[in-house]
């Protein structure tokens, strides 16, 4: 197994958007947890979570199979499933294993530093993925611009709340795990909007490990404290969404908060359709898998790259995030192929696609 110098390691602190200095065979290689044991080099790709339906079903494929278009190296993939002990666990196997390359999206951004530590101590590059982990000496961070998330969300929150129930409606918040640090990002850019406008924030919500359940129960508490004096419920996530929804629905809420989210999930995008779901934020999940595996590759290879920002120090890419409402269904997510129409369009949900032109 072919493996860079630590010292050509450490001092790679860059990336150029595209990764144009990547000279990539035409080779094909088996990307799973087993290896081939003939590779050009292993790269670890460790995720955080199950509950969040975009890691299993895009960011894992769209990065395995990036990594197998750009040569011959085995990817050794685990998923913490919201257990940061777990995650430590996984990382430090992957070393013991002798990855050559470490992509971290941590459970907790602050208990990750002990992984990217093992992981310098072994002169092993870390590529910090989606979530910024609070410290170490990290090789690369991709992501979207987070706070501009939430700058998105409570922009559309905030106008569907003031047009339905006026400019000092009550809303509450619920906000991700307070051990995410995107969420702080979400959180920072939607209060930075929502405290501008006259609306009341009644109360708000940090949600454990992002759970649907946990914010559903929350918000059935909310609900019986006031009642229809929520005229919006700010969600972080379409997960946290969903269990809003449940609640609403539980208490045959009457008339229909404003509800926000993010991630285009597909139910999302189906709730969209019916009004239970005001907005929600599609995120290209595909250039951002695909980045991070030309990063991680270029580590492995010990290739000179540039990056186009810095974040805390950190070559940095960060990704725009774009808005979907029921009108922007057909021009973004589908435009780019992240849903079909036939994934979206399902007998339970013919008609109202008939009626926002998706049929």
């Amino acid at each position: 197994m072919r493996r860079p110098h630590p010292s050509r390691r450490r001092g790679i602190r860059s990336l150029l958007l595209g990764v144009a200095v990547l000279c990539a065979g035409t080779g094909l290689a088996g990307c799973d947890a087993s290896g081939s044991g003939a590779s050009d080099g292993t790269i670890a790709f460790l995720l955080p979570d199950v509950k969040t339906a975009r890691y299993e079903t895009f960011d894992r494929p769209f990065f395995e199979a990036r990594v197998a278009e750009l040569g011959d190296y085995d990817v050794l993939y685990s998923n913490a499933d919201q257990d940061a002990a777990e995650q430590q666990r996984q990382a430090e196997s992957a070393l013991a294993a002798g990855t050559d390359v470490l992509v971290l999206d941590p459970v907790d951004a602050r208990a990750a530093v002990s992984i990217v530590a093992a992981a310098n101590a072994q002169g092993v590059p870390v590529v910090s993925y989606d979530r910024l982990i609070a410290g170490g000496d990290l090789a690369y961070y991709v992501s979207f611009d987070n706070e501009k998330v939430g700058v998105l969300q409570a922009t559309a929150f905030v106008s569907a709340v003031e047009a339905a129930a006026g400019p000092d409606a009550g809303v509450i918040l619920v906000h991700g795990s307070p051990t995410d640090s995107n969420a702080a990002l979400f959180r920072e850019g939607a209060r930075g909007v929502i405290d501008d406008s006259g609306l009341r924030i009644l109360a708000e919500y940090s949600t454990p490990d992002w759970s649907p359940d946990k914010a559903q129960d929350w918000v059935a508490g909310q609900l019986a404290q006031f009642g229809d004096e929520i005229a919006g419920v700010y969600a972080a996530n379409d997960g946290t969404a969903s269990g809003a929804v449940a609640a609403l629905k539980a208490a045959n809420v009457s008339p229909w908060p404003v509800v926000t989210g993010q991630d285009a999930e597909l139910s999302a995008i189906q709730r969209l359709l019916t009004g239970d779901q005001h907005m929600t934020v599609y995120k290209a999940i595909k250039p951002q898998a695909e980045l991070a595996a030309e990063v991680a590759v270029a580590l492995l290879n010990g290739d000179e790259v540039t990056a186009p920002l810095e974040v805390d120090g950190t070559p940095a890419t960060l990704l725009d995030p774009v808005p979907v409402t029921v009108d922007d269904i057909a021009e973004t997510v589908v435009a780019d192929g992240f849903w079909s129409i036939d994934d979206i369009c399902t007998s339970d949900y013919a008609a109202a696609c008939a009626a926002a032109g998706l049929d």
